[in-house]
């Protein structure tokens, strides 16, 4: 199967581990095998023998004490190393896997993110990575040692009875049929059971995340029967596996029941008729518990690894999905940028049998230039500054740094050149100083302070409770929205990127915070070319040039005093917006 090929890449660097660990377990399940023969071995030569009472009960206590020493003293450490390398190796997997997987979401695009929900994800990442582990367990090895159990014991048997062994292996036919009948279509149930699983707890982390919003509408009753009908559908996907999962067992637990029961009677009737020894029977008992637990460890094992190539599929599902940014073949490092930026005729759509967003922008910016993109919502603002950092690529025309094209690029490279502040910053439940950090990991203490003293942050840090040691809480719940700003302008200070993106980064604020966040971003744009994104058209009068964007297109561009003597569309949302008493119109 392609996904057992794929899983075993990730295996191979553990594989003289595993060989080892297999090597151990060959030894763990090879002594239990000495019982039925210990028990031929007495009933036959010590019970059953010419031997004097004194000599039998010599040989007797010799006999067990041998076995004694066996299995309390040479037993324990076997099974001891072949549980902790077995989970040992399992567990580095999984370590490699999440790590490998982790690095491929960081790499999946925006356009993956707004279709998918996070709690698919992370379902994938923890859940389904997890149940990968028992192909190690079972698949690479409890499997293969059941298996060499099986042809031990067998081969045992054939040297003491070729005819009651094939009696033994009657039913074989019967259960490796209903194996392939039943499991092989449990793994279509698991795999929907897991799927249901994922989405059920993709809706609890957006409940969990949006309990604000529940709390604040009284919903709870409402939400309480969506939240039940994504736990019913899961019971039921649950249920039907299970029963499916029940009737597997139950035929072939009935065909490794009946093969001991013959196998009693044809022994039975050997010994009867003088054709058997009686120790010759008991050892082959003993054998058929060694032959048939296995093959019910197989039944167990096959409904755990159906589980578990359900959940590589799903892993591997996630590993295929595509990147829609990508670095192209022979992209350079971007080491400086100078801050020209063209955007050459460009179109943009979030996807092929979608309706353009953007056509042709024309927009050539200086370096050092502040533009301001204004207009409705929905006009395309926020689209067009996403393609500047490669969030989404453009449908057609190109983005220019510098006079080279922006895909000639490492996705990595460029981004570490752009400084972004949004309206709605995530913050990590990390502390202040750990967020702040993000905009230049090695900086030092001191550099942090001084980010956050140009931000206007530092002051109410020190106010905080632990200063910048405080932690934020999730999506930095415990600070005011202001508060939020001011640590997301300080990264991009720490940053220090040549060019600045704003996207409503001062809208919703109290004017107080508005005014802190202003005067640090005017320190901030000194020398540096900046885009802004505003709908208070207050706040972007400054701007060397303000670009109206009208469905798509550039409507109107030039400075405030430029469109305000137009009198066109920037003119109309100024006045509505009432933010200007002067009549330029007598100007």
């Amino acid at each position: 199967m392609e996904s057992i090929k794929r899983y075993l890449q990730f295996v191979k660097p553990y594989k003289w581990q595993i060989a080892g660990t297999i090597l151990i377990g060959l030894l763990k399940f090879a002594i239990p095998l000495l019982i039925p023969l210990l028990s031929k071995y007495v009933v036959d030569d010590i019970i059953a023998g010419s031997m004097s009472v004194d000599e039998k009960t010599n040989q007797l206590f010799w006999v067990i004490g041998i076995m004694l020493f066996v299995f309390v003293v040479l037993r324990p450490p076997i099974e001891y190393y072949r549980q902790y390398f077995a989970q040992w190796a399992g567990t580095k997997i999984l370590y490699d896997i999440r790590n490998s997987l982790f690095t491929h979401i960081q790499k999946l695009s925006f356009k993956y993110y707004s279709n998918t929900r996070a709690g698919e994800v992370i379902s994938r990442v923890i859940n389904d990575v997890e149940q990968t582990k028992n192909f190690v367990i079972t698949g690479l090895m409890n499997l293969w040692l059941d298996i060499a159990t099986i042809f031990f014991s067998v081969a045992i048997m054939f040297t003491m009875d070729a005819k009651l062994t094939i009696v033994s292996l009657i039913m074989l036919p019967f259960y490796v049929f209903s194996i392939k009948y039943f499991f092989g279509r449990l793994r279509g149930y698991t795999r929907i059971r897991s799927q249901a699983l994922a989405d059920l707890q993709s809706h609890l982390h957006e409940r969990v995340q949006g309990m604000p919003v529940i709390k604040s509408f009284a919903i709870e009753d409402y939400e309480q029967e969506r939240f039940n009908k994504q736990n019913k559908n899961f019971l039921d996907k649950a249920l039907r596996h299970t029963g499916w999962n029940a009737k597997s067992f139950a035929v072939v637990n009935t065909i490794t029941d009946i093969s001991p029961l013959i196998v009693i009677g044809y022994a039975g009737y050997e010994v009867i008729h003088g054709n058997l020894t009686l120790g010759t029977m008991v050892a082959f008992i003993g054998f058929i518990d060694r032959l048939y637990n296995p093959l019910r460890r197989l039944v167990n094992s096959s409904t755990t690894m159906t589980q578990t190539l359900a959940s590589m599929d799903r892993v591997f599902e996630l590993v295929d999905e595509k990147y829609d940014i990508d670095d192209k073949k022979g992209a350079t490092e971007l080491k400086y940028v100078n801050g020209n930026i063209t955007f050459d005729h460009v179109s943009f759509a979030y996807a092929d049998n979608e309706p353009e967003v953007l056509t042709n922008i024309q927009l050539d910016v200086t370096a050092g230039e502040t533009i301001a993109l204004v207009g409705m919502s929905g006009g395309g603002k926020s689209s067009l500054i996403s393609l500047i950092p490669r969030f989404y690529d453009v449908s057609k025309g190109r983005i220019l740094i510098d006079g080279k094209d922006i895909r000639d690029f490492k996705v990595r490279s460029l981004r570490d050149k752009i400084g972004m502040v949004l309206q709605d910053n995530i913050l990590f439940s990390e502390s202040v100083k750990a967020n702040i950090l993000m905009g230049k990991p090695d900086a030092s203490d001191e550099e942090v302070i001084e980010a956050a003293k140009a931000a206007n942050a530092h002051e109410f840090i020190m106010n905080l409770t632990e200063g910048y040691d405080t932690k934020v809480g999730e999506r930095g719940v415990k600070l005011s929205g202001g508060q939020k700003q001011r640590v997301a302008i300080a990264r991009v200070f720490l940053k220090n990127p040549p060019l600045l993106i704003l996207d409503e980064a001062t809208s919703a604020l109290d004017l107080e915070s508005e005014h802190l966040i202003q005067e640090a971003l005017e320190k901030l744009a000194k020398e540096r070319t900046m885009f802004i994104v505003a709908h208070r058209l207050s706040t972007i009068t400054h701007a060397n040039r303000i670009v109206l964007i009208d469905q798509g297109k550039i409507a109107e561009i030039g400075s405030h005093d430029e469109l305000m003597k137009l009198q066109g569309r920037y003119y109309q949302l100024f006045q509505v917006q009432q933010l200007n008493l002067i009549d330029y119109s007598t100007n």
